[in-house]
């Protein structure tokens, strides 16, 4: 197993932007409709590119969705991207109704998610808009963990058919894929190896499980299995299914609210097939507030450094016997 290294930083956005040229480029039916900020977006690499087949409709997120749909229905590949704090929630109805309900080749890019909009602060900081996004029927919904695999997630989501989400962020973060790490919708990639634990991660906290994975095996010899799931929905269950089966514990992190995200598509995977204990790394129902990035990460507690305890948690309920899952034969009752 390939062992990962920081290749350099660059934002996710970044990746956005430039898979939208390269769909763009491939396909003359992709058109992008930008909300007034396509410089923070980066959609304003297609406009530059292809200014024709660039639509400006200013700050009103839910009408651009409804003519994306139209677009949509009238056989393009409509992108409309916005901040996730907007896109995902200002236009809800629409997204529900006019896209998920027709289940048509609409892909929204959700700009500057989680805590590290930073200054911005908890009206700006979308924490919650992966538990809506996967509870829509026909929703495609993608959170990719480094510009490279932005990149890849946006030509994959504009080549497939119907309604997608692609959840990006605004700062720099590490690179650590190449353009031969393997990316399919649906499928996990596993980036370490391991039987202790698993940590299963999603965007920017997919390095901060590789780091936690390099202590936990430094410091205590444990050996642990780093997952990317990149793809919320739909979930790679047999990955989840393997892992909880291996490693008898999981840990998921996200930059998200516990409620309703990665975690808990996880844990519906894992209470199902084989059930294990968990530990969940990811915002603890508040809101966020401003500040730098790296300030926010610490005081929400989206780092390495909480995986590992959370790790070291799960493997004691695990050794002390929270759920004695590999002794039972019917799984389908335990006690906890």
């Amino acid at each position: 197993m390939k062992k990962f290294e920081l290749l350099g930083k660059k934002p996710t956005r970044h990746g956005f932007g430039e898979g939208l040229v390269a769909l763009g480029e491939k396909h003359d039916n992709v058109v992008v409709l930008g909300g007034d900020i396509t410089g923070s977006v980066m959609t304003s690499l297609f406009q530059e590119k292809f200014p024709d087949r660039f639509f400006s409709i200013g700050i009103a997120e839910q009408n651009a969705t409804t003519i994306a749909a139209g677009l949509a229905l009238s056989g393009k590949i409509a992108f409309f991207s916005s901040y996730s704090a907007f896109a995902a929630f200002r236009n809800a109805d629409q997204t529900r109704i006019s896209v998920c309900y027709n289940n048509i080749n609409v892909k929204i890019g959700g700009g500057h998610s989680g805590i590290t909009v930073g200054p911005d602060g908890a009206t700006h900081q979308s924490l919650e808009e992966v538990s809506f996004l996967r509870a829509l029927p026909n929703m495609t919904l993608i959170v990719p963990c480094d510009f490279t695999q932005a990149k890849k997630a946006t030509i994959a989501v504009g080549e497939m058919n119907g309604p997608a989400y692609i959840r990006f962020g605004r700062p720099a973060v590490p690179m650590f894929t190449t353009e031969d790490t393997p990316f399919e919708i649906g499928k996990a990639n596993i980036y370490r190896e391991g039987k202790d634990i698993a940590i299963i991660a999603a965007g920017l906290m997919v390095w901060e499980a590789l780091l936690a994975a390099e202590e936990l095996e430094k410091r205590h010899g444990i050996s642990a299995r780093v997952i990317d799931c990149h793809s919320i929905k739909p979930i790679d269950v047999n990955t989840i299914v393997d892992a909880a089966r291996d490693c008898g514990a999981i840990v998921t992190a996200e930059e998200h609210q516990v409620h309703g995200g990665l975690g808990s598509a996880v844990a519906e995977v894992v209470v199902k097939n084989y059930p294990v204990p968990m530990e969940f790394v990811g915002v603890k129902d508040t809101f966020g507030t401003s500040g730098e990035p790296e300030e926010l990460l610490g005081y929400f507690g989206l780092t390495w450094k909480e995986i590992y305890a959370s790790a070291l948690t799960a493997v004691k309920r695990r050794d002390n016997g929270a759920i004695h899952v590999r002794q039972l034969k019917d799984i389908s009752v335990y006690e906890a």
